[in-house]
């Protein structure tokens, strides 16, 4: 049964609009809908749908105690236009002393496996708590943003947090983001306009120079795939036995 309901929820989603998706995971799992935001662009387009139909969607976000103040701006501002609760995820206290304890403030500059530990405590472990009984989990996510997001559908299982990730705006490219942003006044954090397409933390992401992949700026020091760990759930078919969408 549970195979037959993702299998109809694909289908539905993959033929309707990002706004009338939003609208129909809001209705079909109220209460159980999450949508993570970094205020990025592409999530700011999705707070905007989901605060001007006031879905039922609950809006969360991973403060790792080391972002931007140009993203701390943002996020108040966008609580201000929306009139929006935002619900922030912080890491645990006591894993954050420890690290910084044993190996001090810039271990993620050090190796490929230090940098994974501190992205494991400051998002990773905050978003499984955040996802603990969510069915939806609704991402801003882009296949031209990397390649490792080209093979991502519109809606996938997700096996690392066991539930539905709904991608509303896989399809998108830049420019559909852009006119969608200036023609609905959307607020966006002012590091774009420096050259900064993907904004994480401030000690890990820096500019992108022209020509550049808009995720070279995300741990420009490594070769790695310049992800954290957030969306490495390989996206396939439920079974029977994996999940309870109902």
């Amino acid at each position: 049964m549970e195979k037959v309901l993702f299998d109809k929820l694909k289908k539905e989603l993959s033929h309707i609009s990002p706004e009338e998706g939003l609208k129909l995971v809001s209705n079909q799992f109220n209460g159980y809908t999450r949508f993570s935001t970094s205020f990025g662009m592409e999530d700011q387009v999705l707070t905007h749908m989901i605060a001007i139909q006031s879905l039922s969607i609950e809006i969360f976000t991973l403060d790792t105690g080391r972002l931007f103040q140009e993203t701390y701006d943002v996020y108040d501002l966008t609580k201000q236009k929306y009139k929006v609760s935002i619900f922030p995820y912080f890491p645990d206290r006591a894993r954050v002393e420890e690290l910084l304890k044993q190996k001090g403030p810039n271990s993620f500059y050090e190796s490929v496996e230090n940098r994974k530990e501190c992205c494991f405590i400051r998002k990773i472990e905050p978003l499984q708590r955040a996802l603990a009984d969510a069915k939806i989990w609704i991402t801003g996510l882009r296949a031209d943003q990397s390649a490792n997001r080209h093979s991502m559908e519109v809606i996938e299982w997700d096996d690392q947090y066991r539930l539905i990730k709904y991608n509303p705006l896989i399809r998108w490219i830049q420019e559909d983001v852009d006119v969608f942003i200036q023609r609905n006044n959307v607020p966006i954090n002012t590091l774009h306009k420096k050259g900064f397409p993907s904004i994480g933390c401030a000690p890990c992401t820096r500019a992108v120079l022209p020509g550049e992949d808009p995720r070279a700026g995300r741990w420009w020091w490594e070769s790695s795939s310049k992800e954290c760990g957030l969306h490495e759930g390989k996206g396939k078919q439920p079974s029977v036995a994996a999940t309870n969408l109902t």
